[in-house]
């Protein structure tokens, strides 16, 4: 459980870091592309073992690596889209509710049982996840419903791309290499796209840019590392740990909000974290 609650609180922070890139100006893009090379220097740092180079393409895992590096910087960038065009109450939701995706994948993947507290457990979270995070009508018109669909697909496929790779090709010990290589992915995607983007704009970088980067690159990448760790649990199955996991950032970064940027809290926000409070006792205990 260690892990599970370090995962939470450093994926939490992660919210905490971009409520104070807005206070300070710090352009999210360029933050973004440094928190990835920041995160994979870390996670080099933090591997015991040798990396010689040309044994890293060999690994079983590493093609996952660019895979969810890509799907890191697609799900950013259709999160920033549909929070600006469709509303941030409707990204918010659309992402955490993807908790769906992987609990399905590992109840027919790796015939993980569900009791009938356990299932209760997981529909309330659906319900604690939406109530937790909705702040403003929801409603959504024409096209704009394919923005969230699309972020409800691409967050479930990180966290089941996650378990997979987790599951059935990473050793504990590669955890950290497989981590830094995933952000390192995800970063080298991002630079290229920014190199795109310069072509026809000026680039912006300073350092402010670069320090939020380095701020927000620590609990991002021990959210993910933690996140592989939890997903150990002799006592948890997969489903458990990411129920509790989303549920447990929902809320927590709600409290966080309440606390350090004096947020607005409705009686629906506050059913919310009832409702989340109950879904994980259920989930974690029964």
């Amino acid at each position: 459980m260690t892990y599970l609650v370090l995962s939470i609180l450093f994926s939490s922070v992660i919210f905490v870091v971009f409520k104070l890139f807005q206070r300070y100006g710090v352009e999210t893009l360029y933050a973004i592309i440094t928190n990835y090379v920041v995160a994979c220097a870390i996670g080099f740092y933090f591997y015991e073992g040798s990396v010689p180079l040309s044994s890293v393409p060999k690994k079983p895992w590493f093609w996952g690596t660019f895979m969810l590096g890509a799907l890191f910087i697609l799900v950013f960038n259709l999160m920033a889209a549909t929070a600006q065009k469709v509303g941030v109450s409707v990204a918010s939701v659309a992402t955490k509710m993807s908790l769906v995706i992987p609990v399905v994948f590992g109840v027919f993947a790796y015939q993980e049982t569900l009791g009938p507290l356990k299932i209760l457990g997981i529909v309330l979270a659906l319900g604690a996840v939406y109530f937790a995070s909705v702040k403003a009508s929801t409603s959504i018109n024409g096209n704009a419903l394919l923005l969230p669909i699309l972020v409800f697909i691409g967050s479930g496929l990180i966290d089941t791309s996650l378990k997979y790779l987790q599951e059935v090709y990473i050793a504990e010990k590669e955890y950290a290499l497989f981590s830094a290589l995933v952000f390192g992915s995800a970063g080298a995607i991002g630079l290229l796209l920014i190199l795109l983007r310069g072509i026809r704009t000026s680039l912006s970088i300073n350092i402010k840019n670069m320090v939020g980067g380095v701020v927000l690159g620590v609990p991002n990448y021990f959210s993910i590392y933690f996140l592989l760790k939890a997903l150990q649990n002799d006592t948890l199955n997969s489903a458990s740990v990411f129920t509790i996991n989303n549920v447990a950032i929902v809320m927590v970064s709600t409290c966080l909000g309440i606390v350090l940027f004096k947020e607005s809290v409705s009686p629906k926000n506050w059913g919310g974290i009832v409702l989340a409070v109950i879904s994980i006792i259920l989930v974690a205990f029964f």
